[in-house]
């Protein structure tokens, strides 16, 4: 069945799902006001018009509470009060900070940034517990293709920001201070929407199973499962590698540090995720606003240009879902990351080898020049680096340390947006576009990365996943534990017997020990 193939099933699927991507428009939304309100004089003057250090700091402290609670809080959470939980906790979070920075008192500072700490840490649980709800949800063969719309559904964030920034810009007369303070409230929108729906779609089946719940594991399945027999065979599936992870390797996140399999994934995708956010579109998402003010001049200009911006990424994105289940995670990284090296090359001389005019800006045929190269950036960017990291991040890790781990290595990307963007404003002054190159290199650097250290990973069942990494067939070692026959193919009412008469041998095990 192709992946837009729609039965009623196939159509619940995609909708569950899409209201679980709606945790990246947090993300993108967040990613893109913080960029959009330092066009307005209106933020620089209510603050005191704060250093180009205080300025790297305020975004900082989003990306320091995005770490903390992905790291430590994003996992646990999801993993101890189910999926719907941490997207839920995660969005109320966001509606919370969003009010402390809209009505910060005149001049503090302090308190806008004690916002942007609490919406890194709404967006750490959100994004955590949301990705791993896709990933889980979707059927194998287009697992690839739904998860792709959590990439889009951040241009989608920006998107929503910039235009409205855009419609403030244009509006400054009359709004006043309200031309930034309307950009910012605007957020709460999303996670009011997300909050709303989260309690009535399914919770994750894998997480039923974890705690024991297979009767409510198979009224989720049997949502989003075209047949009775699906339902049972992945049902089984999911049994067998719990099972397997609980007895051979370990229930708890030790397994972590513990298994080498597990261990190398992590450290691949801590490496891809920093990756991502070091390409150079993490510094444009953020700092772009002050990037075209070193080629035009005009505010509302600017303020266009990031919308457009925001606009092609959608499209662009769009791109993954056809690609990312048809050439692969590994083809799409590569040649995203070569394709955004020379982007920058190009980016970077066409600024530095070209006149500056009388008023400061680049003539008009060099600054439609750069912005198209920026363009083609995010062309590449997208449905690559952009869409494929999470793809993968989120489908390679066994389910008794998927939810931390995912966690942890998602996180990895604010780990390394907080050490570049802390600099990037300062580099920029100081060395303008020749700052580019670096990028450039670092692309050429991940592509080699990708080709020699990245196991491909489409159409391979969750449960399964290990074998691409040296490891184990879960289903398969979790079936022999069970005394299963096919370790594919349900029957259920046998497998349900077997499970409570093994878990009742260990309970017996552990008394008498």
């Amino acid at each position: 069945m192709g992946a837009f193939s729609m039965t009623p099933s196939r159509a619940y699927n995609w909708y569950i799902s899409l209201v679980a991507a709606s945790c990246m428009v947090l993300y993108g939304y967040d990613a893109s006001v913080y960029n959009a309100v330092q066009g307005s004089k209106h933020w620089d003057a209510y603050f005191g018009n704060p250093s180009t250090e205080i300025v790297g700091a305020v975004n900082t402290a989003y990306t320091v509470g995005a770490i903390v609670a992905g790291f430590f809080f994003g996992g646990p959470v999801a993993d101890y009060f189910g999926r719907r939980v941490g997207m839920a906790s995660g969005a109320f979070c966001v509606v919370v900070a969003t009010f402390m920075q809209t009505f910060s008192p005149r001049g503090n500072i302090g308190c806008f940034i004690a916002g942007r700490v609490l919406i890194g840490i709404g967006q750490g649980l959100a994004l955590t517990a949301g990705s791993i709800y896709i990933g889980e949800m979707a059927p194998m063969e287009i697992r690839g293709t739904i998860m792709s719309f959590w990439q889009m559904f951040y241009s989608v964030g920006s998107f929503i920001a910039y235009w409205i920034n855009y419609a403030c810009t244009k509006h400054k007369a009359s709004l006043g201070e309200w031309d930034w303070k309307m950009v910012v409230i605007f957020q709460m929108m999303i996670p009011i929407l997300i909050v709303a729906q989260v309690w009535f779609i399914p919770e994750s089946p894998r997480w039923h199973v974890k705690c024991g719940k297979y009767n409510s594991a198979r009224a989720s399945l049997s949502r989003v499962r075209a047949t009775e027999q699906d339902v049972e065979d992945e049902l089984l599936m999911i049994t067998e590698a719990l099972q397997f992870e609980k007895e051979a390797i370990s229930s708890s996140y030790s397994a972590l540090w513990k298994d080498r399999s597990v261990r190398k994934r992590l450290m691949l995708a801590f490496i891809l995720n920093a990756g991502q956010q070091v390409t150079g579109q993490g510094t444009l998402n953020t700092y772009s606003t002050i990037i075209y003010k070193k080629v035009f001049k005009n505010a509302s200009q600017i303020a266009l240009i990031n919308a457009l911006n925001a606009t092609m990424g959608i499209i662009f994105t769009a791109n993954a879902t056809w690609t990312v289940d048809r050439f692969g995670r590994k083809f799409l990284l590569i040649i995203g990351a070569i394709g955004m090296g020379i982007c920058m090359i190009i980016v970077a001389a066409v600024e530095t080898e070209t006149p500056v005019l009388a008023d400061g800006a680049k003539s008009k045929p060099v600054g439609i020049a750069i912005v198209f190269l920026l363009f083609l950036f995010i062309f590449f960017y997208k449905p690559s680096w952009g869409a494929t990291t999470w793809i993968w991040t989120s489908e390679v890790f066994s389910m008794n340390v998927r939810a931390q781990a995912v966690g942890m290595a998602s996180q990895t990307q604010n780990v390394a947006n907080a050490i570049v963007q802390q600099f990037f404003p300062t580099f920029l002054n100081n060395c303008g576009f020749y700052a580019f190159y670096m990028f450039a290199g670092i692309n050429f650097l991940l592509a080699a990365f990708v080709f020699f250290c990245i196991p491909e990973t489409k159409q391979v069942s969750l449960e399964e996943m290990d074998t691409r990494f040296g490891g184990q067939n879960h289903v398969e070692k979790g079936g022999d534990i069970l005394g299963v026959d096919d370790a594919h193919h349900a029957d259920l009412d046998q497998i349900m017997g077997k499970v409570s008469n093994k878990q009742s041998a260990i309970r017996h095990r552990e008394v008498s020990e």
